[in-house]
């Protein structure tokens, strides 16, 4: 590690007040000044989304203890990312982390997931990036297991100068520490919802939907997420934001005369 301490951005999709965040932050602390930036509200299933056309909110706060700096945003995760780096910062921090999640964002949750969304802008920006989930949706889940995996792989990260830029998805199953088999690098499976919308009645007898669906994994690969996860693994995913489909490229060119 350098001389100089590192700088570690810290943000989330569940609010800034939130268990997960919490437990994050003091994971990590001992590697490196932190600085927390993270919604006011809970902005799950954000995606990438950005606020266009409505004035951003930063208000410091102090729920982190007097030695950790932050603030909480009116906007969604990839806001907090911009407005860290361009207003409180005004540099790029060594790394960011997102999370940790209340829920899963293995496989095509990447998707959908703030979490992972605001990890992924700070890629963009160049800056090596973390998202950390774990499989638990309960608001007292148990961060024992994940506060341990968010040290052990932050501090890698860190300590690896070829690892400028990259961006993780990691996911950590709900098992007890001693039943937990490792930690792998895996592919992310093809997965998807199969969804569907509940009607209901409100109390004024009008109509409203409400999104529900099953989770449908169609890759028995063992190399993926979802294997591992189901197998007692700490699943951890390389991600990047180029979404061309380089192997159909290459057969068009062919194919197609242009």
């Amino acid at each position: 590690m350098p001389d100089k301490k590192p700088i570690i951005l810290v943000t989330n999709d569940d609010d800034i007040t939130a268990p997960g965040i919490h437990a994050l932050v003091d994971a990590v602390k001992p590697l490196g000044t932190v600085v927390v930036v993270a919604p006011d509200r809970a902005q799950s299933g954000m995606g990438h989304a950005i606020t266009i056309g409505v004035p951003l909110r930063l208000h410091r706060v102090n729920l982190f203890g007097n030695e950790i700096e932050s603030y909480q945003c009116s906007g969604t995760p990839v806001d907090c990312v911009k407005l860290a780096r361009d207003k409180i910062l005004h540099r790029l921090p060594d790394i960011c982390l997102s999370g940790i999640n209340h829920g899963a964002n293995h496989s095509i949750n990447i998707i959908y997931s703030g979490t992972m969304s605001a990890a992924m802008e700070a890629a963009i920006e160049g800056i090596t990036s973390i998202g950390f989930s774990t499989l638990d949706y309960r608001f007292e889940a148990d961060f024992t297991l994940s506060k341990k995996i968010a040290y052990q792989l932050t501090k890698k990260v860190l300590e690896d100068n070829e690892l400028k830029g990259a961006l993780f998805n990691v996911n950590i199953p709900v098992i007890a520490e001693n039943r937990l088999k490792g930690i792998r690098i895996c592919r992310q499976a093809k997965a998807k919802w199969d969804e569907d919308f509940d009607e209901r009645r409100d109390p004024h007898d009008q109509k409203y939907y409400w999104l529900t669906g099953k989770f449908k994994n169609m890759d028995d690969g063992e190399d993926t997420d979802v294997w591992a996860l189901e197998n007692n693994y700490v699943s951890v995913v390389p991600v990047q934001f180029d979404l061309t489909n380089y192997k159909l490229k290459k057969e068009l060119e062919k194919r197609w005369k242009l």
